[in-house]
């Protein structure tokens, strides 16, 4: 899977002289609900011949709007760009989300748009997008601003999940509470981190439970705990059952900052400055401080043990 093409800001987007389909949101997760808008955009601009670009926005805008409590992202940036190419997209706008922007109104929000992107064609969002400032344009006001402009909108119903719309929010929650079986269903995939392996202190070898340390610091923090992942990597070795934990280890150390180590179920092929990525498939426990280190030890063995159970090894 190559990835899309991605522009910093409106004003640098440089794409082929074809017809422009654009979903329009901050698509954090890229979860079931975002798919039905963005797949939509895509075969648009298949049938079409055109392009098929996802417009989106950096920081969220809670961070200028709400910055005492900003909105905790699902996926980085990277990640999320990586997931909107999955689907198909071809280009990924990212806007920054400044003053400026915050200030340019619900009229002028095509007008703007169109501007930059004078091929617009066609533009996609969810049934509950808002844009302009205050919010104040709905989908209402984007249909009847598209018709004066000669710009298709399509507005995709909400997708629900027993019973309830799929949202961002309902994920960050599960994802908070270390229900990583709940937010894969609403997500469409499993919940990952991706980053490199980082030296550690060795310490989980000397427990007989050697730890690969990855390099990974998200916005959104998972409940610290210990979840039975699997990791892929850069060799061909498909997916590998493991147990990880992530937390702040205070038996042994007692950090300021969160820490994910895995021990592979299985020889590891894998060594400092490799990427993976780990997959998180169930909670097992949540995070606790140990007596010392016989009751840690003799704990991650029971750790050990229950994702072995998760991944039917012996």
């Amino acid at each position: 899977m190559s990835l899309p093409a991605q522009f910093h800001g409106i004003d640098r987007v440089a794409l082929p002289p074809r017809p422009l389909f654009v979903a329009i949101g901050i698509f954090d997760g890229v979860h079931l609900g975002h798919r039905s808008v963005i797949e939509s955009a895509v075969q648009s601009a298949r049938v079409a011949g055109g392009v098929a670009a996802v417009l989106t926005f950096d920081p969220h805008p809670s961070v200028l709007l709400k910055p005492d409590n900003p909105t905790r992202m699902i996926l980085d940036l990277p990640a999320k760009v990586a997931r909107l190419g999955s689907l198909g997209v071809d280009a990924v706008v990212v806007q920054p989300f400044t003053p400026d922007f915050a200030a340019v109104s619900a009229e002028e929000f095509i007008p703007f748009i169109k501007r930059h992107l004078p091929r617009l064609s066609g533009i996609y969002v969810g049934e509950n997008f808002r844009f302009g400032k205050g919010r104040k344009g709905d989908v209402a006001m984007l249909v009847a601003e598209g018709k004066r402009h000669g710009i298709t909108v399509f507005s995709a119903p909400r997708v629900n999940l027993d019973g309830e719309p799929i949202s961002s929010t309902r994920i960050r929650e599960r994802i908070l509470a270390g229900d990583m079986k709940g937010a894969a269903a609403l997500l469409g995939y499993v919940y990952a981190a991706e980053g490199p392996v980082v030296h550690g202190k060795h310490l989980g070898r000397t427990l007989g439970f050697p730890t690969l340390n990855l390099g990974w610091s998200p916005d959104l923090r998972p409940l610290y705990g210990v979840y039975a992942v699997r990791v892929s990597g850069p060799k061909s070795y498909g997916w590998q059952p493991a147990v990880a934990n992530y937390g702040l280890r205070p038996t042994v150390e007692d950090s300021q900052e969160p820490r994910l180590e895995i021990h592979l179920l299985v020889a590891c092929p894998y060594g400092a400055g490799d990427p993976i990525t780990v997959e998180w498939v169930r909670f097992l426990r949540p995070e606790r401080k140990f007596s010392g280190i016989d009751e840690l030890k003799a704990q991650i063995a029971r750790d050990v043990a229950l994702a072995r159970e998760e991944f039917s090894l012996p």
